[in-house]
């Protein structure tokens, strides 16, 4: 009985965990989301992973990228969280959005969690709504 009892409280902790990463996810997302409606590009720039800084090494190039690749994720009407997962030292992220023009749009944010624990935004994937994958 005692071990089921451990068992238990094992996986209760393991749940809470990973529920607070997602939220910590959902929180770098948001920030994110914040600072791009601030036309804060050094802000945006800091919630990006490594790998992303590679391929745009500076703020401005940064911003620059979301402006012209991602206009629903820059400016929009509405964004909210949808369905997460979390595996491992990673995070995906489902978010509903509703661009400016009041567009339905479906973004798939991944995160990693790095090496100082931190988590950092490793992609989006942006579809229109209803649109085949």
């Amino acid at each position: 009985m005692r071990v089921l009892l451990v068992l238990i409280f094992a996986l209760l902790a393991v749940a809470s965990a990973r529920a607070d990463d997602v939220g910590t996810a959902q929180d770098i997302i948001r920030a994110q989301e914040q600072a791009f409606g601030r036309d804060d590009a050094r802000a945006a720039y800091s919630y990006a992973a490594p790998a992303i800084r590679e391929i745009f090494p500076a703020p401005d190039i940064f911003m620059s990228m979301v402006q012209n690749g991602y206009p629903p994720v820059y400016r929009h009407k509405s964004f909210e969280f949808g369905d997460s997962k979390s595996e491992g030292s990673r995070i995906a992220q489902h978010v509903h959005i509703i661009d400016a023009n009041g567009e339905a749009w479906e973004a798939l944010y991944t995160l990693e969690q790095q090496a100082d624990g931190s988590y950092k935004i490793t992609g989006c994937s942006l579809l229109k709504a209803g649109q085949a994958v």
